[in-house]
């Protein structure tokens, strides 16, 4: 007898949810009805995903690894913007699949705050790794800004995606060029500002080193003065 993995239980239920995501309305897929189509137990469901939405989690993970699996460096000498074009592009390939059921929860959840705020988070965990693959760093301020602009960019590209059934996908093409130029501009500006306030920065810098070192030396200068009773006279 052959004992599936969690992981095959996991694709399983992936799967499910996609296949009926594709027929029904989300608000009436019940967590049973996933777990019935995955071959699954309720109980088996409950150690692998905490929630119906956290399956989505699970989708955006596997066409993270997808992705990233195909990424090669053959861009490596290409501008950024050529790379993260290159990268989202395989992305939404791999996400072809799905349309269909995408489609339909997006449609059903985009006035849920709570839902949206939850694949929020999603596509940041997917950004971060897809900049990394088109070796864009996300560090520091302006690596947070990245991210963010990059969530933004996937997003409003989604929405084009979704409606976008030419097999050319020229409309997401044309959508994810532009949303990649205005987020360029809006970086180079952020970067322009970042040189332009430097010599404040070093200044506050100083500052608080120089605040923090004064407070420093009254406080030995205090236990100094604990330590000799002359110091009481």
């Amino acid at each position: 007898m052959t004992v599936e993995s969690p992981v095959d239980k996991r694709s399983a239920i992936i799967d499910a949810l996609m296949g009926l995501a594709a027929t029904r309305p989300w608000s009436e897929i019940e967590i049973n009805d996933i777990a019935q189509a995955a071959g699954v137990s309720l109980a088996e469901f409950r150690d692998l995903f905490p929630s119906k939405g956290a399956v989505l989690g699970g989708l955006s993970r596997r066409i993270d690894r997808r992705v990233l699996q195909e990424t090669t460096d053959d861009l490596a000498g290409e501008p950024a913007r050529e790379r993260i074009f290159d990268v989202l592009m395989r992305r939404f390939d791999a996400l072809e699949p799905y349309k269909e059921a995408l489609r339909r929860i997006f449609r059903d959840i985009q006035y849920d705050p709570l839902s949206m705020a939850a694949l929020h988070q999603v596509a940041v965990n997917s950004m971060r790794f897809m900049l990394a693959a088109a070796g864009i760093g996300t560090e520091g301020p302006l690596g947070t800004l990245k991210l963010q602009g990059a969530v933004l960019v996937y997003s409003n590209t989604l929405r084009t995606w979704l409606d976008d059934d030419d097999p050319t996908l020229a409309r997401t093409m044309a959508r994810l060029d532009r949303e990649l130029r205005r987020g360029e501009r809006v970086l180079e500006g952020a970067e322009d500002l970042r040189r332009l306030t430097a010599p404040l920065r070093a200044v506050g810098r100083a500052l608080r080193e120089g605040r923090r070192s004064t407070r420093r030396e009254r406080r030995e200068t205090r236990e100094g003065d604990a330590d000799n009773p002359a110091a009481a006279i």
